[in-house]
């Protein structure tokens, strides 16, 4: 079985990981009520998929 010469160190683990990124959220407008939205997320107006799936209390 190989075995490393060396203990690979902290720095040279991080290197390895940098494919990592940060990607932004998908958003996209509702046609329903006219509001922009992430994908698969309910709106903020309680809309998802065109139907009203949460009732929103009124002020």
């Amino acid at each position: 079985m190989a075995v490393p010469a060396r203990k690979t160190s902290k720095a040279k683990k991080r290197l390895r990981r940098t494919h990592q990124a940060i990607v932004k959220p998908e958003i996209s407008f509702d046609e329903t009520n006219g509001d922009y939205r992430r994908s698969h997320h309910v709106s903020l107006k309680g809309y998802y998929k065109g139907k009203q799936v949460i009732k929103r209390a009124q002020k």
